[in-house]
């Protein structure tokens, strides 16, 4: 498969603070690449980079095209949808009016309302709650939500944040079949960073180990879950 994804020495900084150390890494068209590491591995900042959300510096492309000088808005034009940490729902907005957020770049309206009812397939109970504030859903539907919204830009390429952090076993292992649905029937690719290494390698295709800042070992996630010297070394399982 050809890179969608590629990245070339991205460096990332909180003001005088390096986070990213010039990191290498592509994401196959049509792959599930996750992001593995322990807190304070760069593994957040490392899609906030790809994303324009903070300082950067490499070079970043998206199927050919580079994006490192674009701004936050142009890279989600892009087909770019990023699905942060903490979910990010608008909390007073009712679910409905945060999937059309999800859209505001869009002027299709016939198209945006299939792709509602396309979430609402993924989401049933999104449905049933379409008219509800979403501060009033519980921590997994947050999450249907969040990904619901990102699914609203018509992604190709979607960056997921610890999406398992805080749900229910059950919840979760609901959220990843969603996914894998995403990426096998739609053709979504996915750049996942998830605490639940076992999780996050049964889902990708390719995984990096991130310390510190940097790349410490990458390769098929197939032979980084068999291979228990990296497990134990970084995974902690």
């Amino acid at each position: 498969m050809s890179a969608l994804l590629e990245v070339r020495e991205l460096r990332a900084s909180y003001g005088a603070t390096r986070v990213l150390h010039g990191l290498d890494f592509n994401l196959a068209e049509g792959g599930v690449t996750t992001l593995l590491g322990g807190n304070g591995a760069g593994k957040t900042t490392t899609l906030r980079a790809l994303c324009g959300m903070v300082a950067r510096s490499g070079e970043i492309s998206i199927g050919g095209r580079s994006i490192a000088r674009l701004p936050t808005e142009e890279i989600a034009r892009l087909g770019v949808a990023h699905v942060p940490d903490g979910r990010g729902t608008f909390v007073r907005l009712t679910v409905e009016e945060n999937l059309e957020l999800g859209a505001i770049s869009r002027r299709d309206r016939p198209a945006i309302a299939t792709d509602k009812e396309r979430v609402f397939g993924y989401f049933p109970i999104l449905r049933q709650r379409r008219g509800q504030q979403a501060g009033t859903l519980s921590g997994g539907e947050q999450q249907m939500l969040a990904i619901g919204r990102a699914l609203m830009l018509r992604p190709r390429l979607m960056l997921l944040d610890e999406p398992s952090f805080g749900l229910a076993p059950r919840i979760v292992r609901e959220l990843f079949d969603i996914l894998a649905a995403l990426n096998s029937k739609e053709g979504v690719s996915l750049l996942l960073v998830e605490q639940n290494a076992a999780l996050a390698l049964d889902l990708a295709d390719h995984a990096y180990l991130l310390e510190t800042g940097r790349i410490v070992f990458s390769g098929p996630a197939a032979e980084i879950r068999e291979d228990e010297k990296i497990r134990r070394s970084y995974l902690g399982y």
